[in-house]
């Protein structure tokens, strides 16, 4: 274990492994508030009464929550503590889903949405910092822990609650699940809160506000909301883009099961990869050229080779743990890494939010999907251009010094 931690101070062995099972189990939790609602929506909408508009802000939440209680998480950290408050962020996340999974009022269950939301939009922002301090000689192999965990969870829970919710008969049973596996998460938590970091309550430089004229903090911010976009689109769309094009429901949810399972194998390769080198250019455009080529064959070539092209998109799908990465790449110290990541996540969701919006527009008043294809490339325009910049090895700190 002395080779995968080297940190600022000296730490033992055992506390590095809880380190690890707790970043784990945090990671495992951050999605499964969002990707558990999804495939029960029609069934919560008719058994709380809920009106299309309460549908509509149920599936905007997870953007709003990721984005504005991303945004005060640094300051949070400096007052409670980095373990402290990951911590509360659990327990947050446990409650909400365990109250929303005991109520048949459609405002409570929204309201403890939102609270649930708000515990991972902390992990979001928290576990890049953590990871950072912790483990700054091993960031990639602790980032490839982190995603592959984050996009297990993400899988499990979106796979696995309709049928729960079809053994038990009731949804509050499959909802309720999620809310068990937060508490256990808890439990290494607890025990680290004795190893609590030192923190300086007085520092304010490295705030998200100062990052506001940062060129890097931008294309980070940019970059990261771009794939986040492509990701929103993919998972909203695909099924009905596939549906479109002649397949049956059931063949378009199998093959959308299956591009989400790609997104572990890849969450595995993207970090160790980018972080092997000093540049990431070069894997930026990769993804995109995977992209490309995934998006053009959907649109372009026959429908009975769309499982070619999707396996195409859920390599591009890669700039998510690349984006999660460069968070901690370009930034030296875990406050500046705290303070990037909140501003890079924040202004990313909100870009992020609009893009099946756009797209439900936009076929919506074409009758076809020329148009929407257009607007996805023009996005991987934009990745491209905000990844070749945030790619090459810099540091926030450095810029902040020149300037």
């Amino acid at each position: 274990m002395s080779v995968l931690v080297q940190e600022s101070r000296p730490r033992t062995a055992p506390l590095a492994w809880l380190l690890v099972l707790g970043i784990v189990l945090a990671a495992l939790n951050l999605r499964t508030a969002v990707t558990s609602v999804g495939p029960l929506l029609d069934q919560l909408a008719q058994g709380l009464g809920m009106s299309s508009v309460g549908t509509g802000l149920l599936t905007t939440l997870p953007v709003l929550a990721f984005a504005g209680v991303g945004a005060v998480t640094p300051a949070l950290s400096r007052r409670l503590g980095e373990h402290r408050l990951l911590l509360l962020a659990l327990v947050t996340l446990g409650a909400g889903m365990l109250v929303r999974s005991l109520v048949d009022s459609a405002a409570v269950f929204l309201l403890s949405s939102a609270v649930a939301l708000s515990g991972g939009a902390v992990g979001n922002v928290l576990i890049p910092t953590l990871i950072k301090r912790h483990f700054p000689a091993r960031t990639g192999i602790m980032t490839t822990v982190y995603t592959t965990a984050l996009a297990a969870g993400t899988m499990l829970a979106a796979a696995a609650t309709v049928p729960i919710e079809r053994a038990s008969g009731n949804w509050h049973i499959a909802l309720g699940v999620w809310a068990a596996l937060a508490a256990v998460a808890a439990i290494p938590w607890l025990a680290l809160l004795r190893s609590e970091p030192e923190r300086d309550t007085g520092r304010r430089d490295a705030g998200p506000r100062t990052l506001l004229r940062s060129r890097l903090a931008w294309t980070i911010a940019v970059y990261f909301g771009t794939q986040s976009m492509i990701a929103y689109i993919m998972f909203g769309w695909l099924a009905t883009i596939l549906t479109d094009g002649g397949y049956s429901t059931g063949q378009a949810g199998l093959i959308l099961g299956v591009f989400t399972a790609l997104n572990i194998p890849v969450s595995i390769v993207v970090p160790m990869v980018a972080a092997r080198f000093r540049d990431q250019r070069p894997v930026v455009v990769g993804l995109v050229a995977a992209y490309v080529v995934g998006f053009l064959g959907l649109w372009l070539a026959p429908a009975a080779s769309a499982p070619v092209w999707v396996f195409f998109v859920a390599v591009g799908m890669g700039s998510f743990p690349l984006a999660l990465t460069m968070l901690a790449l370009r930034a030296r110290t875990p406050e500046s890494t705290a303070a990037l990541s909140a501003f890079g996540q924040s202004a990313g969701y909100l870009i992020a939010g609009a893009g099946p919006l756009l797209v439900g527009v936009l076929r919506e008043v074409t009758g076809g999907w020329s148009l929407p294809y257009l607007m996805i490339f023009g996005v991987l325009v934009a990745q491209l251009l905000t990844g070749l910049y945030a790619g090459r090895d810099r540091y926030l700190e450095d810029e902040r010094m020149a300037r």
